[in-house]
């Protein structure tokens, strides 16, 4: 079985016609590099019939999404699959309440499935922006009457974008980070994370930003409204116009997911054709999450 490529839904459903399709594509990138198991750390075993392997020392017969965020998916796995293609292929994506309209489950059961999609995406850090990078912040839901500028009290979602341009000044890579405050505590993560000394940083000329300056190549100047950092603006934009379409209230508690939702999306913007098949490989390379862990991570 070929990796799956494309944005076409229908090619998706003609693929994966049932769970068991999905099983058999599950197993196959599983156990594409050989068996071990996850019991005993053996490595000879042989497949059984529903797409399981049995383990010859211990006898331990583990199916193909255990140990996996597809883990006892109770939905099916067709329906997951066409869940992850929605939310990888489409510029905006879903809200649970669609998905689970559309899908016939709860919103709560597709919000918590989407949560473990959210995971899968989050940055692996392994690629820091190295070039000429635009650094602001902004807060989610708008402004506030009376509150003007970096208003600390303000109850907006508060965060922190950096943005790669190319030598075009087209966008390359956007990271966002949701952040409590702008002081250069709360601003040094993103740098950290996900910003290579090297880059040519670029920023307007608020305080936070000058102790950075000390390991990283930074040069503060005039905003102008935004003008200076027009490419950057229209990426922050997209994100609040995105955020405002989701029909459930966005908390600050999973805000981050959000963020790491749509930072995917658009690093992945030239890849669309094999976005599906990355983010299912990287749903089998997590360890399964439960929606009591998920409560607990996000304090809701």
């Amino acid at each position: 079985m070929d990796n799956f490529k494309g944005q076409n839904i229908l090619n998706l459903v003609k693929e994966f016609p049932n769970d068991d399709a999905c099983k058999a594509y599950l197993s196959k990138i599983k156990w594409t590099d050989g068996f071990k198991c996850t019991k005993c750390g053996a490595e000879k075993g042989c497949e059984k019939s529903g797409f399981t392997y049995h383990c010859y020392r211990c006898n331990h017969v583990e199916s193909a999404t255990a140990n996996t965020l597809f883990h006892k998916v109770k939905f099916g796995l067709q329906k997951a699959f066409l869940i992850v293609f929605e939310m990888t292929t489409t510029t905006k994506s879903l809200s649970s309440i669609q998905v689970g309209k559309r899908y016939g489950i709860s919103q709560t059961t597709a919000w918590f499935f989407m949560q473990k999609v959210r995971v899968a995406m989050k940055s692996s850090h392994k690629y820091p922006l190295s070039e000429i990078v635009h650094v602001d912040e902004f807060v989610v839901g708008g402004k506030e009457d009376g509150k003007q500028g970096r208003s600390y009290d303000t109850k907006k979602t508060k965060a922190v974008i950096a943005v790669e341009l190319t030598d075009k000044n087209k966008v390359k890579r956007v990271y966002v980070k949701a952040i409590d405050d702008y002081s250069a505590k709360s601003l040094t993560p993103i740098f950290e994370e996900h910003i290579s000394t090297s880059a040519k940083i670029f920023t307007d000329k608020w305080r936070g930003y000058s102790p950075l300056k000390a390991k990283y190549n930074i040069e503060q100047k005039e905003s102008k409204n935004g003008k200076n950092f027009k490419e950057m603006h229209i990426v922050i934009h997209q994100i609040k116009s995105w955020i405002r379409t989701v029909p459930t209230h966005v908390s600050k508690k999973h805000i981050q997911s959000y963020f790491d939702e749509f930072t995917f999306r658009i690093n992945r913007s030239i890849f669309k054709e094999t976005i599906f098949h990355k983010t299912i490989e990287r749903m089998m390379k997590e360890m399964p999450i439960y929606q009591n862990q998920i409560i607990q991570k996000l304090n809701i």
